[in-house]
């Protein structure tokens, strides 16, 4: 575990500082508290001597590489209306109930559960599954909960984050629109090893206002997608209250955004080829970046 200082440029090795037990791994530095957070601050800002690497010496891996549990949810309205209107024209267009945002969802935040061993970092490759023809980025970014708790009142909410980071769902949109029609969700147009990205790194929630970023997706250089944090409809703190009532949140489950409006190539009708980089940047964050690779 590092972190990151002199804009980026360097390291600090936080194993080769004295942190203890704390500083073993990011879930474990999570599950100390606030303590061992503020020990982690102290020695990134006094690192120990031969404690700094710098940056281009080392790979970053994803930031907490078996989360307790993820959660992706459905947070921006755009994407929805846009996501919509794009199938009910593939369809030849089709009754107005049919292809609109469901009524549940304006009443409550609606979220699935990721594949919690599936995650990677930046610059890792994304293997394109085997069974997927139609492969897209989803341009989101989300929160690790930092204080567990079960029925949080959404006012006390945002004292449970501990940090933010990038999320890239990649998708198999031709496996996904077969198996949403049975009611339960995505499967495997979303699992598959490799498909959850979380990246580069954590910014502590005392860092960023996570509602008033620039959220950017390129590919091979080229920008496909842009929106804004703000435009958000059920903001972290609604989430929050939402899952908590009557069950548990624990110390480093991640949630996630869900796609900001315009940032998937469904809504563009725009698709990955084998081969491409994608990076998502968000202001205050950083930029994620992965290479798509068909399986051989």
């Amino acid at each position: 575990m590092g972190a990151l200082i002199d804009d980026d440029s360097a390291v600090v090795d936080l194993g080769a500082s004295p942190g203890g037990p704390a500083f073993a791994s990011m879930l474990a530095l999570i599950r100390a508290g606030d303590e061992a957070l503020g020990a982690a601050r102290l020695a990134a800002a006094n690192p120990p001597s031969g404690a700094v690497v710098a940056a281009d010496q080392i790979a970053l891996r994803t930031p907490l590489p078996e989360p307790p549990q993820i959660r992706d949810c459905l947070c921006f309205e755009e994407h929805l209306k846009r996501a919509f209107e794009v199938m009910r024209k593939s369809r030849g267009g089709g009754s107005s109930t049919m292809f609109q945002v469901p009524e549940i969802w304006y009443r409550q935040p609606i979220y699935y559960k990721a594949n919690r061993l599936a995650v990677v970092g930046h610059d890792a490759d994304v293997s394109w599954p085997n069974y997927a023809e139609v492969m897209d980025y989803e341009l989101e970014f989300g929160f690790f909960i930092g204080k567990g708790g079960r029925n949080i009142a959404k006012q006390d909410a945002r004292a449970h984050i501990f940090g933010y980071s990038i999320f890239n769902d990649f998708s198999a949109r031709d496996a996904q629109a077969l198996e949403m029609p049975g009611g339960l969700g995505p499967g495997k147009g979303k699992d598959f090893d490799t498909g959850n990205v979380i990246g580069p790194c954590i910014v502590t929630a005392d860092e960023l206002d996570p509602y008033d970023c620039t959220m950017i997706a390129r590919v091979n250089g080229e920008e496909w997608s842009r929106g804004y944090s703000g435009s958000i409809h059920w903001t972290f703190e609604d989430l929050i209250a939402h899952v908590s009532r009557s069950e548990t949140l624990h110390p480093g489950e991640f949630f996630g955004s869900g796609t900001v409006g315009g940032g998937c190539g469904l809504e563009l009708e725009r698709y990955l080829s084998d081969g491409d980089t994608v990076e998502l940047e968000v202001e205050g964050i950083g930029i994620l970046r992965n290479r798509l690779v068909r399986e051989a």
